[in-house]
Parts: C-alpha cells; structure tokens; sequence
C-alpha cells in the first residue's frame, strides 16, 4: 500500500510538472507570436502611411506621436490620430481606422488629411462588400479609392462631396451605388471633422495607447 502510494505521488509529480512545463511553452509561444504579429502590423501600417505621405515629409516617430479621439463623426469607437511632423512643424494627420456603414460588417478606412485640409489619400483597411461589385473600393480591385487624394472640401466643393447618381463628382460602381456612396460621405465628415478640430489635435499630448494602429 505504502508503495502504491509513492507510486502515485511520484505519477502526480511527473504529470505536474509536464504540466507547468507545457504551459511555461506556450505562455512563451504566444508571447514571441504576439510580438511578431504586432510587429508586422505595425510595418503594414507603416508601409499603408508612406503610400500617403511620402516618407521624407516626416521625421518624427509616428507611432508614438498619436492620440486617441472619440467623435460619431469618425467612428462608433475610439480612432487614433496619428501626427506627422517635419522638424517639429506640422505635415499631417492620419485617422486610423475611420468607419463607413459597410454591407455586412463596417469598412474600416485609414484617412490621411494634411495641414492645408486636402487629403493625402485614403486606404480601405479591411472590408466585407460584395465581391464583382463593393469590393472595388479595395485598391487591388479599382483604382476608386485613389481618387481621394488632392480632394478636400473645396475641391470639390462641400455640395458636390455625393456620388455623381447624386448630382456630385464622385464616380460609383455599376451595380453598386451605396458603398461608394457611404465611404465619400464618411469622408467628408472626417475632413469637416479635420477643419473644426485641427489645432487640438496637433497641440494635444501624445498618449500612451495599448491600442495598435489596426485594430
């Protein structure tokens, strides 16, 4: 009996171990992962910023240069504001991510305004519209999104920021009039948005954000 136990024990030790072991490898596992998933978002987010803003136009760290913001205007949460800087001076902001009314899910959009207001492009982050026809707002799909950049809210003027199925100068898709007609839109708030708030975000402190650029 007295064997039968140690027996036991010792069975309960080994199994104990083995246990903490495994969980010590994968707290571990997931940790690296983690880390390097972050990382690639954070060079994805980079690499969608430069195809806005040309990367000698900033020399501050952009990721650190950010803020977090909650308007409806913008988003149903909170969007964070990235500040681009050459020398200290300011070049720009990019929201990220922006929210337009989506087919089945929101369409998330990275919206880069610089100090004059006119935009310095928009980027679809992710998205769930019909394949054939919502989907060209992606830029592998159309060049639509394209289209964005130099336009501000005098150009076109603010009455013609609609699809032209609207009586405005944005082109739709065949087929597919309420995407397009929701990301303009959406858009155009952010610009408005922009124009009543742009001291405050480029004065405001830099915060501290547990948040990436790409939730």
């Amino acid at each position: 009996m007295v064997r039968l136990n140690k027996d036991i024990l010792l069975s309960a030790a080994i199994l104990g171990i083995f246990g903490i072991l495994g969980a010590a490898l994968v707290s571990l596992t997931w940790t690296a992962t983690a880390e390097r998933i972050a990382l690639n978002q954070q060079q994805a987010f980079l690499r969608n910023v430069y195809k806005l803003i040309k990367h000698d136009e900033i020399d501050n760290e952009l990721l650190q240069d950010v803020i977090s913001v909650r308007s409806p205007a913008l988003s149903k949460s909170a969007v964070q504001v990235y500040r681009a800087r050459k020398q200290g001076e300011p070049v720009a902001v990019v929201f990220s991510p922006v929210q337009s009314p989506g087919y089945a899910e929101p369409i998330r959009l990275m919206v880069a305004v610089r100090t004059d207001g006119s935009l310095a492009g928009v980027r679809v982050l992710s998205h769930l519209e019909t394949p054939g026809l919502g989907d060209k707002i992606d830029e592998s799909r159309s060049d639509w999104i394209l289209g964005f950049e130099g336009k501000s809210l005098g150009n076109p003027p603010v009455e013609k920021w609609k699809v032209k199925k609207d009586g405005g100068a944005f082109d739709q898709f065949t087929g597919a009039t309420i995407t397009p007609r929701n990301i303009v839109a959406t858009v155009k708030r952010t610009l408005e948005y922009f124009e009543r708030e742009k001291e405050r975000l480029f004065k405001q402190p830099a915060e501290q954000s547990d948040e990436p650029p790409f939730h």
